[in-house]
C-alpha cells in the first residue's frame, strides 16, 4: 500500500487543471488548514477534497469491498470515513466551507464528465452553501 498515492492522483490533477483553466486559484494541501484539503480556495474560504471511491467507501459502482481480509479493509475504510467526518467538522468550526468531489463523478459508467463537474464546482464556489458533494449519477440516471 505504500505505493498508493494520497495526493496528486489522476482525478485530482484533472480537476485542478480544469479549475485553474476556469480562473480559480488555490493552494495545494495547505498545512494550516485542518485536514490538509486537496485544494484550498482562501478567497472563497472553501476546501475541496477529491476522494477516491474505494478508499473512502463511497456507495457507488466503483466501490467493492475486497473478498480477502474483509475485516481489515472494512475497519480501514470505516476509519477513513470517520476521519473525513472529523475533518469536515473541524473545517466548518474554523469557518471553511467544504466540497467533496467523488472519483465516480469523472470516471466510470455513471460519470458526469469533467466539464460538468467543474461547472458545478464553480457554481458551488460562488454560492454560500456550507458543504457540497459531487458524485456520479446513480445507475446512470441523473
Amino acid at each position: 500500500m505504500s505505493g498508493i498515492r494520497s495526493a496528486h492522483t489522476k482525478p485530482e490533477l484533472a480537476i485542478r487543471r480544469a479549475l485553474h483553466a476556469a480562473g480559480f486559484r488555490y493552494r495545494l494541501h495547505p498545512r494550516e488548514v485542518p485536514g490538509k484539503p486537496d485544494m484550498a480556495f482562501p478567497r472563497y474560504r472553501a476546501a475541496v477534497f477529491v476522494n477516491g471511491c474505494f478508499w473512502h467507501g463511497h456507495d457507488c459502482s466503483l466501490f467493492r469491498l475486497p473478498a480477502t481480509r474483509r475485516e481489515f479493509w472494512s475497519a480501514k475504510i470505516e476509519r477513513n470515513r470517520e476521519r473525513d467526518r472529523e475533518v469536515r467538522q473541524q473545517l466548518h468550526q474554523a469557518g471553511w466551507r467544504t466540497l467533496t468531489i467523488w472519483e465516480c463523478a469523472i470516471r466510470g459508467r455513471a460519470a458526469l464528465g469533467l466539464g460538468r463537474v467543474v461547472a458545478s464546482a464553480a457554481e458551488w464556489m460562488h454560492g454560500d452553501a456550507a458543504s457540497g458533494e459531487l458524485k456520479g449519477m446513480q445507475d446512470g440516471v441523473g
